[in-house]
């Protein structure tokens, strides 16, 4: 055991209280007594919040809200996803020769030809996930919809279904061919 001088250890004990002093304030906490929405279990937004715009908006910059669709207004934002993912896949199906050769180029791990291959495989991964958000807003028009009629299809869930499902194939074969293609650069 070490000992400490007598004045090292009365430094110590008339120090110790004063560094603790300066680690606190005067100004007011929050109180940690429960709230009111925590008691019931509801919370209200802020008033004068645009309720069209707190869902967020979807691959096309279309406000999603949980609100049925006028005539017409489906179609409309099903054409518009539908028509982001086809442009995404579009695009996918234009890299994926060059990477397809890019990978089957390159060379051990961390050489230039390696890292080349990795940078075309990002690519298709970036035109995969401009698809990706367009199948997670069909999702969200899917939930919504069932979440509408639990215990029906509406023809409303059904074009949602459709276009869903179209996008989705794409999605799945995309996800096909980057795996394909990570197995390649892993050796």
């Amino acid at each position: 055991m070490t000992r400490f001088p007598p004045l090292t250890a009365a430094i110590a004990t008339l120090a110790l209280p004063l560094a603790l002093a300066a680690c606190s304030s005067a100004g007011q906490f929050p109180s940690l007594a429960m709230r009111d929405f925590e008691r019931t279990g509801q919370f209200e937004p802020v008033r004068g919040e645009d309720e069209a715009t707190s869902g967020g908006e979807d691959a096309t910059g279309s406000p999603l809200d949980n609100t049925a669709f006028a005539d017409g207004e489906l179609d409309a934002r099903l054409e518009a996803l539908l028509a982001s993912a086809r442009k995404a896949n579009a695009r996918f199906e234009a890299d994926r020769p060059s990477a397809e050769r890019a990978v089957a180029r390159a060379g051990s791990v961390s050489s230039d030809s390696w890292a080349a291959a990795q940078i075309a495989v990002s690519d298709l991964e970036t035109s995969r996930s401009t698809a990706m958000t367009a199948l997670a807003d069909l999702d969200r028009l899917y939930a919504d919809s069932r979440d509408a009629a639990p215990l029906e299809i509406s023809p409303q869930t059904e074009a949602i279904a459709e276009a869903r499902g179209q996008v989705a194939n794409w999605v799945s074969a995309q996800d096909a061919v980057l795996v394909a293609l990570a197995a390649k650069l892993r050796g």
